[in-house]
């Protein structure tokens, strides 16, 4: 059982979709390595094609708690404000918005089929935008899956917990990352691809070195056998 899907497995996934729009997002997926939902939230005018780039929005929502009485900010725990040290019976709640951005560069690949896919009509108009994909995250899911399953692919395991899961969207996600940190592990490449994954810690973004380590494991365990084979 493997920790993550080879780059060399993901045309077998591609080959296996049904339609342009499923190719076309497992081809995204892989190249880009972006999140299932940045995917599904792209819309046509956030590809560039004479930059040969993609401006990747992310939109994180969060709870801000205030004190009714003098509008300080409050944990989820308080019990008295800690300014006006009145008792929190019922504090404020306001859900805040917060927007970051990414420019990404795309290959000529991916542009290409891109291109190929508006031109052809495979965008979906939802609130007055032209979204790339026009699917829900459940579909997205099944459609990697499915399609992994008519390639032949095994399950991959959690390196983490042990379980064995389903090729889904974030495999590609973890193919792509892992693709990256075999070609350069340096601080350097670690730091590229931090930024370019969109991770706010570099912790996340070195977990994947700990996978791409497997094949270090195997090299060393292979020596172990042709040496015996010798004796």
């Amino acid at each position: 059982m493997r920790a993550y899907v080879e780059s060399d497995e993901i045309p077998r996934i591609r080959r296996a979709a049904s339609n342009m729009r499923d190719e076309t997002l497992i081809l995204f997926l892989s190249r880009s390595g972006c999140r299932i939902s940045e995917a599904l939230a792209l819309c046509v005018e956030d590809i560039d094609f004479d930059q040969c780039t993609v401006t990747i929005k992310h939109l994180k929502r969060r709870l801000k708690l205030s004190c009714p009485g003098c509008g300080a900010g409050l944990g989820a725990t308080h019990a008295f404000c800690p300014k006006c040290g009145v008792k929190i019976e019922k504090s404020q709640a306001e859900e805040q918005e917060r927007r970051r951005q990414r420019v990404l560069p795309l290959d000529d690949e991916t542009l290409d089929m891109l291109r190929q896919y508006i031109q052809r009509g495979g965008p979906v108009m939802k609130n007055g935008k032209q979204m790339i994909f026009g699917i829900n995250r459940h579909r997205a899911w099944q459609v990697v899956t499915d399609c992994a399953k008519r390639a032949g692919l095994p399950k991959v395991v959690n390196p983490e917990t042990g379980r064995t899961h389903n090729v889904s969207p974030h495999r590609l996600r973890d193919a792509f990352a892992v693709m990256a940190i075999k070609l350069n592990d340096t601080g350097d490449g670690l730091r590229m691809l931090q930024e370019h994954l969109g991770h706010q810690s570099f912790n996340t973004t070195a977990r994947y070195r700990k996978v791409a380590g497997e094949e270090h494991r195997d090299w060393y365990r292979q020596l172990w056998k042709k040496e015996r084979k010798v004796d």
